[in-house]
């Protein structure tokens, strides 16, 4: 790890960012890491010749994030190509994908350098959206790929099919199609599973369906999962990890299936997800 270079991505929005930013690039010089600063980290420094973000990952070795989990996802589809590793230093409230507390920074930089980490390896969906036969929109995700309404109070209804087979007609506010780390981001809140982040499984979360009876459907990795919108609906969307919104017109589908790109986070033996959980989610308080 010492010969390796290190592209630091921020979240201006934290207050901590740019103290934080002073510090660790400084420390990273003097212990003579490359340092790699998109033009966000290069403006709040002033510095010149800050590297475009779509650029950092294809010259770095290895991701720091500051920021939140927002920041992670944004990092995962930056890397998906290369799957470098990851490493996040949580700024705002505990997430579920940043492994570093603040105070804990340099220690868990010194470790990192020592080899004394894992890498922790979670599944991305690959997600193609099609129109009269030609992809219009694709991407590479980590957490999920919502379809959705427009801004009207109205249904939307969707073709779904896995593996080439008829599943459903789903009339209701949308779908949500996520990875088991996406299990605990949207579709959680519209009432689907927790999944741990090992399994290799999709999972497809119905938003508001109008049949109570379509629950949450859990499906083999290698499955291919095809929603077509079949209402004339304006507005509709096909939402890449909550960051990226491609709007859909009746007849468009999105074709999803698992990427073979990776997001590897780097994780320390002693912590673990369920602890992540219980304090996230506050499990046993009373």
């Amino acid at each position: 790890m010492k010969s390796k270079s290190i592209g630091i991505l921020t979240k201006p929005k934290f207050p901590e960012v740019k103290t934080t930013l002073l510090g660790v690039v400084a420390w990273l010089r003097e212990h003579h890491i490359d340092v790699l600063l998109d033009t966000t980290s290069a403006l709040l420094l002033n510095e010149p010749g800050g590297i475009p973000k779509t650029q950092l990952a294809q010259k770095a070795d290895v991701l720091l994030v500051l920021g939140g989990d927002g920041t992670i996802l944004s990092a995962a589809r930056l890397s998906a190509e290369r799957s470098i590793p990851i490493l996040g230093v949580n700024m705002g409230g505990l997430g579920f994908l940043t492994e570093v507390r603040l105070d804990n920074l340099y220690p868990s930089l010194e470790r990192v350098f020592a080899n004394d980490f894992a890498l922790d390896e979670r599944l991305m969906l690959a997600t193609h959206i099609h129109r009269h036969g030609e992809t219009v929109a694709q991407g590479v995700v980590l957490n999920d790929v919502v379809i959705s309404k427009g801004t009207l109070a109205r249904m939307i209804e969707l073709h779904v099919a896995i593996g080439g087979q008829f599943v459903t007609n789903l009339r209701g506010d949308g779908l949500i199609i996520g990875t088991p780390t996406g299990s605990t981001a949207y579709s959680l809140s519209a009432g689907g599973p927790i999944m741990n982040p090992g399994l290799q499984a999709l999972i497809l979360t119905p938003i508001c369906p109008h049949t109570l009876t379509h629950r949450p459907l859990i499906v083999p990795s290698n499955a291919v999962i095809e929603v077509t919108l079949t209402s004339k609906d304006d507005g509709s969307m096909a939402t890449l990890d909550g960051q990226v919104g491609v709007a859909m017109t009746q007849g468009d589908t999105a074709v999803i299936q698992a990427s073979e790109s990776r997001t590897r986070l780097i994780r320390f033996p002693e912590s673990h997800y369920y602890e992540v959980l219980r304090e996230k989610l506050k499990w046993g308080h009373s």
